[in-house]
């Protein structure tokens, strides 16, 4: 069986940058565990696999590891598929998935996802969490990931995981933001998940799900700038909404292709 293929970076208008996502369209679903094995074969944070269901299309999310609830990069990613490669005589796609139903639409050259908002809680931070932080945070929230709150973007910059310590915990399908006021944009963070094939996420889109109503509590505005500041680098624009959140960024693809199985 020979199916199609497209790596995208996604939050990023160039290549090599922001997040690799890839995207695999399907006509009929496969066995779960299929799925899993092509997500391992592409060895990036994200694979999405989607199948057209009448006029909207079912997405689900695959890392190396296990399903996902929801990604933000890879339903950027397939947007970008479905409407500039796939050509779909649309300017919006509506996905169903796990966390409901997503809708992307593209506007002067930017993806623009609506997500649900995650509200942080005041937490305390785990010990297998702490020890393996070589900078403490200020501040410990939770949703469905650990926010921690830094000082200023080079305590960011600066932070250094201890993998060995860090994956003695298990937070599927959640994972650890760090984050701090940027430099240059509004807020800067990065994205660690324990035990999973990749350690640092290079752009989250699903975090931002949390990091955009922390912040627009704090700065008290809708509307921000923010950056992913992992090596690779992502751009992402927010807006805070009534139950949902807004996040949008470009994206480009690497290249397209076939896999056989």
């Amino acid at each position: 069986m020979k199916l199609p293929i497209f790596q995208i970076d996604a939050f990023s208008d160039k290549v090599f940058g922001g997040n690799p996502a890839c995207v695999v369209p399907l006509e009929n679903w496969l066995q779960d565990e299929v799925l899993l094995k092509i997500a391992q074969e592409n060895a990036v944070a994200e694979t999405a696999f989607f199948v057209k269901k009448g006029n909207n299309f079912h997405l689900r999310w695959f890392t190396p590891d296990i399903e996902m609830d929801l990604c933000g990069h890879a339903t950027l990613a397939t947007a970008h598929c479905i409407l500039s490669e796939l050509k779909l005589e649309s300017e919006k796609v509506i996905f169903e998935t796990l966390s409901g139903e997503l809708e992307v639409s593209l506007n002067n050259g930017r993806y623009l996802m609506n997500l649900p908002r995650r509200d942080p809680i005041a937490a305390t931070l785990p010990d297998e969490i702490k020890n393996a932080l070589n900078i403490q945070p200020k501040k410990v929230l939770k949703a469905r990931d650990y926010l921690l709150v830094y000082e200023n973007q080079k305590e960011i910059e600066d932070i250094v995981v201890n993998r060995e310590v860090f994956d003695q915990i298990n937070l599927n399908p959640g994972g650890v933001i760090v984050t701090a006021k940027g430099d240059h944009c509004d807020f800067v963070s990065r994205f660690f998940t324990p035990q999973a094939t990749i350690l640092e996420d290079p752009v989250t889109g699903s975090a931002h799900c949390t990091l955009t109503p922390y912040w627009s509590n704090k700065f008290l505005k809708k509307r921000m700038n923010a950056q992913q500041i992992s090596e690779r680098k992502g751009e992402l624009f927010c807006e805070l909404k009534k139950d949902r959140v807004e996040i949008s960024g470009k994206a480009t693809t690497y290249f397209e292709g076939y896999i056989s199985i």
